[in-house]
C-alpha cells in the first residue's frame, strides 16, 4: 500500500505554505457488506469498497474543507488548496474565530478487538442463518413479511495534523437482527429481534452474531406479532412504566444525548433536529434527573459502537459523566467548542461518516449506570403500570424538551405481576420531569449495551454510530396511551 506518511506529508505542507495556521488530513478505505433476506429470496447483497481523504484547514479563525476520492499526489495537492481557498472565503462571513483547545501530539495505532473476521466468514454461511430465520418467521399462515439483516464495516483510518499527530485506526462494526409483520383484517403488527431499526450492531466480529440468539428466538418473536394482532389496545393515563433496556437506549440517544451535544446547546447546529435546551448556564446547576440517574459518556468502552482511540482530530478516548446523581454535569464536545465548557480539553466527540464529510460533534457511547434492582422484584413492587419493549416511533421537539415514543409491545402490571399484552403502546414526557420521575434501575445482570448505527445530523446529512448501555428502568406517573394509525 502507498506510504500514508507521504501523502499526508503533501497536503500538510500544502495547507502551510498556502498560509493554513493549522491543518489535518483524513485517508480512509473502507469496506463494508450488508446481506439481507425478505420472505425467501435474497433482500439485498452488496460489497463494496471506497478510498479518499478529506482536508481540513484553518486560516485566520474560518474552516475550509475539501475532499477527493483520487488518491494522488496531484490531487491532494489541488484538494488542499481548494481547502484553503474555501477558508479564505468562509473567514468573511461574520462570527468569532475559530479557537482550537490544546490537544497532546498523538503518533499511535489503534485496532478494533475481534474473535472472528466478519468477512473471512463465506457470503453462504451468513445467508444460511438468515434463510433459517426466515423459514421460521414465515412458518404461520398471519405473517405478511419477514426481513432478517446483517450489515459489517471495517474502516482503516489514517489521520495526520500539522501539529504532528499520525494516527492509524482500523474500526470494525458487526450489525444483525431482524422483523416480522403479521396482518390479519386490516390490523398490522411488527415484532423485531434483538431491537427495532435493523437490529442491534457493536464494534466487534461476527462473534456478535453467534451470540445473539437470532434462531432461536424466531419463534417467540413471530408468535408475539401474531398474537398483537388480537391484543387489546393500550390504555390511557398516567401511570408507573418500566422501560426495557432497548427502548430505555433510545431515549437515552434522544433526550440525554442530543440535548448534550454542545454545538446544539450554541445554536451552531439547529437545520437538522434543533438546537437544545441544555444551555451552559445549566451546567453544574440542574436537576436533570433524581439521584439515582448516573449517565456516563465513554468512548473507552469495550464493543461500544463509539469507542476508538482517537476521534477524527486526533483526541484520545475518555470517560465522563453527562448528568452525575441527577445534576447536568458535562457535554459533548470537540477542539472548537471544549472552551464554551470552561474546559481546557476536547472531550473526543468529533467524528464524520467518511472522507467526504467534514467532521462534527457526534454522541458517543452513552450509557445510564446501572443500579441495584433484580426485574422481577422490580415487576412486584409496582402495584399497577405496564413494561414497554422495543421502539417503534418516537417524536420530539427542537429543543429536545417534549417527547413520545411509540413501543411494538406492552404487558399489564398488576398487583406486582405481568399480565395481558398491549398493542399501540405510546408515552410521552418532558425531559426533565421523566428522568426526576426514575425511582429504580436493574442490576448489572439485566445492564448490556445496545447500539445506535444510524443517527442522523448535519446537512449534508452523516450517519454515524454510538451505544447506549441500559437496564430496565422504572419512571413513576408517566401519560401513557394507544398510538393511533
Amino acid at each position: 500500500m502507498t506510504d500514508m506518511h507521504e501523502l499526508t506529508e503533501v497536503a500538510l505542507g500544502v495547507a502551510r505554505e498556502r498560509g493554513a495556521q493549522y491543518a489535518d488530513i483524513r485517508i480512509i478505505h473502507r469496506r463494508s457488506q450488508d446481506i439481507s433476506v425478505r420472505n425467501g429470496r435474497i433482500g439485498g447483497l452488496d460489497d463494496s469498497e471506497t478510498m479518499g481523504f478529506g482536508v481540513r484547514v484553518l486560516v485566520d479563525g474560518a474552516w475550509g474543507f475539501a475532499s477527493s476520492d483520487k488518491m494522488r499526489k496531484a490531487s491532494i495537492e489541488s484538494t488542499a488548496e481548494l481547502a484553503v481557498r474555501i477558508a479564505r472565503a468562509s473567514r468573511r462571513a461574520p462570527g468569532p474565530k475559530v479557537r482550537l483547545a490544546d490537544e497532546p501530539v498523538h503518533v499511535a495505532r489503534w485496532t478494533t478487538p475481534c474473535l472472528i473476521d466478519p468477512f473471512d466468514v463465506p457470503v453462504e454461511e451468513k445467508l444460511d442463518l438468515l434463510y433459517r430465520i426466515d423459514k421460521k418467521l414465515r412458518a404461520k399462515k398471519a405473517v405478511a413479511e419477514a426481513v432478517s439483516n446483517m450489515e459489517f464495516t471495517r474502516k482503516r483510518q489514517w489521520l495526520a495534523t500539522s501539529e504532528g499527530t499520525f494516527i492509524d485506526q482500523s474500526l470494525l462494526e458487526s450489525a444483525a437482527g431482524y422483523e416480522v409483520t403479521a396482518a390479519k383484517g386490516g390490523e398490522v403488527q411488527v415484532r423485531s429481534f434483538p431491537a427495532s431499526h435493523g437490529g442491534t450492531a457493536a464494534s466487534m466480529g461476527y462473534e456478535l452474531v453467534r451470540s445473539l440468539d437470532l434462531l432461536e428466538n424466531a419463534e417467540k418473536t413471530r408468535d408475539e406479532a401474531i398474537a398483537l394482532l388480537k391484543a387489546t389496545p393500550c390504555p390511557s393515563g398516567e401511570m408507573d412504566i418500566i422501560l426495557d433496556g432497548s427502548q430505555l437506549a433510545l431515549q437515552i440517544h434522544e433526550s440525554c444525548g442530543h440535548p448534550s451535544e454542545l454545538d446544539r446547546a450554541l445554536g451552531q447546529e439547529a437545520n437538522y433536529a434543533g438546537t437544545s435546551f441544555l444551555t451552559p448556564d445549566k451546567l453544574g446547576k440542574l436537576q436533570y434527573g433524581s439521584e439515582i440517574v448516573n449517565l456516563i459518556a465513554d468512548t473507552t468502552l469495550p464493543t461500544g459502537l463509539g469507542t476508538r482511540g482517537f476521534d477524527d482530530e486526533g483526541v484520545a478516548a475518555q470517560r465522563w459523566p453527562i448528568v452525575q446523581e441527577g445534576i447536568f454535569r458535562g457535554y459533548m464536545t470537540v477542539r472548537e467548542t471544549a472552551g464554551a465548557a470552561g474546559e481546557k480539553r476536547s472531550r473526543g466527540c468529533c467524528r464524520a461518516e467518511g472522507f467526504h464529510a467534514l467532521p462534527m460533534t457526534r454522541i458517543t457511547n452513552l450509557s445510564l449506570m446501572p443500579g441495584d434492582w433484580d426485574f422481577d422484584d422490580l415487576v412486584a413492587d409496582t402495584k399497577k403500570g405496564l413494561f414497554l419493549s422495543t421502539n417503534k416511533s418516537w417524536s420530539i421537539d427542537q429543543r429536545r424538551v417534549n417527547f413520545q415514543f411509540g413501543t411494538e409491545i406492552a404487558w399489564e402490571i398488576k398487583n406486582g405481576k405481568l399480565g395481558r399484552m398491549f398493542r399501540a403502546p405510546t408515552y410521552q414526557g418532558i425531559t426533565t420531569q421523566f428522568w426526576n420521575a426514575c425511582d429504580a434501575i436493574c442490576g448489572e445482570r439485566r445492564w448490556r449495551l445496545w447500539g445506535v448505527n444510524n443517527c442522523g445530523k448535519g446537512q449534508p446529512g452523516q450517519r454515524a454510530g454510538m451505544s447506549h448501555g441500559a437496564a430496565p428502568a422504572r419512571f413513576r406517573k408517566v401519560t401513557v396511551g394507544v398510538a393511533k394509525a
